[in-house]
């Protein structure tokens, strides 16, 4: 495909390109392939351009604006250092946690913080945005016949009144921030790395707090991260798991492909089973 190919090391993280450890310039780095969707190199170039110094984002090093299926598209950045934080946390202690805790939470804070015009998928270079074009959430659970129970309506009663209720503004989404696209330096617990940027978007600023907390039965490292937010008088936890919904339920309908979406369709047939958004999910917070 290129001259990287000889020297590739497959990594794993990301469903919508295929990512390599290679070597470039002297120095270690990943190169991600975009056969499967071509027109998202140049966003997740643009995407690690606009947050550096802001987020820990690796360093472009080259990007490859066109091709074809043969010879895709692809992104060539600096390898981070760092372990895997989902391996990481399963020997982490609780000091160690609160401290990773502390950094999601700061972390998410700045996602937040980086605010956009109207909700929608990234589509060039200049980060120009296209509306969704969903329909209401019931219309959209309809369309994905997950076969779930009628106690899903009162789920989504649920999650348009916190909505409702809650910030009407929008703000980049990385949209799959939780610890297996998180690095860490064992060391010292630090945060080294926010990888897999290949679903954001402009959405709630809630919605990564959803997507970290969605499988989490961790309350040291939840109570950190909630703790480091500080926004006052707001149900983080169900405005989370409220705006992290739609893409729930989209993991949810490809329960067949892999483990982590039959585990989605596992916790939305919990919630309509109990009606409720925490579907039977431990008690995580507060109201602050």
């Amino acid at each position: 495909m290129t001259d990287f190919a000889a020297s590739a090391v497959p990594l794993t993280g990301g469903y919508g390109g295929q990512t390599f450890a290679v070597s470039a310039g002297g120095e270690d780095a990943v190169i991600k392939f975009y056969a499967k969707d071509p027109a998202r190199a140049v966003v997740d170039a643009a995407l690690l351009e606009l947050v550096r110094g802001l987020l820990p984002v690796p360093r472009v090093l080259e990007l490859k604006r066109e091709g074809s299926y043969d010879e895709p598209p692809y992104l060539l950045t600096e390898r981070l250092p760092g372990v895997n934080l989902q391996v990481f946390l399963e020997t982490a202690d609780d000091r160690q946690r609160r401290t990773v805790g502390t950094q999601l939470g700061e972390l998410l804070a700045r996602l937040s913080g980086m605010p956009f015009l109207r909700a929608g998928m990234f589509r060039d270079d200049e980060l120009g945005i296209e509306p969704f074009g969903l329909g209401d959430l019931s219309e959209y659970v309809a369309g994905l016949e997950l076969g779930l129970s009628d106690g899903f309506a009162d789920v989504i009663d649920e999650a348009e009144e916190l909505l409702g209720g809650g910030v009407h503004r929008v703000c980049l989404v990385h949209s799959d921030f939780n610890p297996k696209n998180l690095l860490v330096d064992p060391e010292t617990a630090r945060i080294t790395g926010l990888i897999d940027w290949e679903f954001s978007h402009a959405g709630s600023p809630y919605a990564d707090l959803g997507n970290l907390l969605r499988f989490c039965e961790d309350p040291v490292l939840a109570r950190a991260v909630l703790d480091e937010l500080r926004w006052v008088g707001e149900p983080l936890v169900d405005l989370g798991r409220a705006a992290d919904l739609w893409a729930l339920l989209d993991l949810a309908s490809r329960a067949a492909e892999h483990e982590v979406a039959a585990a989605a369709h596992r916790l939305a047939s919990r919630m309509a089973d109990t009606g409720t958004l925490a579907g039977g999910r431990p008690e995580l917070d507060v109201v602050h």
